[in-house]
């Protein structure tokens, strides 16, 4: 489905207005996964609801990618985003939370951003002595 909408300062939220009848139109409820491209550049995102209004968060690397600016008016194509999103855990991480059911049963009950963050943190660290403490602060966080 496609739209025009023009890329917003980031007040309160950078982004692009979804026009309604665009939402409902998409049939994924208030707040869709959905798939985003814009000047040829795609991204994933789910449509936020705020202040009433349905945005699309647009961070500098994809206003950047897609070559657009604050207060350009862009042709958006927006597609309901089906697949199931996967967050691949590196080894060390894995193997840890399969050490213990009740840990992996928690972590795979988090929501996708969730499980993102945890691998996200543990892929970002510099040194093998922080890796493993992250590791094991998210083990000790998901045990509960």
């Amino acid at each position: 489905m496609k739209f025009r909408a023009h890329v917003e300062p980031p007040e309160p939220m950078r982004g692009l207005e979804v026009p309604s009848e665009v939402i409902a139109a998409l049939g994924g409820g208030p707040r869709p996964p959905v798939t985003i491209t814009v000047n040829g550049h795609s991204w994933k995102s789910r449509v936020a609801l705020l202040r009433g209004r349905h945005l699309l968060g647009l961070s500098n690397a994809n206003r950047q990618a897609a070559g657009v600016a604050i207060g350009d008016e862009v042709e958006v194509e927006l597609e309901l985003d089906t697949e199931p999103r996967v967050v691949v855990e590196p080894e060390d991480f894995a193997q840890a939370l399969d050490a213990d059911p009740v840990t992996r049963a928690a972590y795979d009950a988090l929501a996708y951003s969730h499980k993102r963050e945890h691998v996200r943190a543990i892929e970002s660290a510099k040194k093998p002595e922080t890796r493993r403490r992250r590791i094991e602060k998210a083990i000790t966080t998901l045990r509960g």
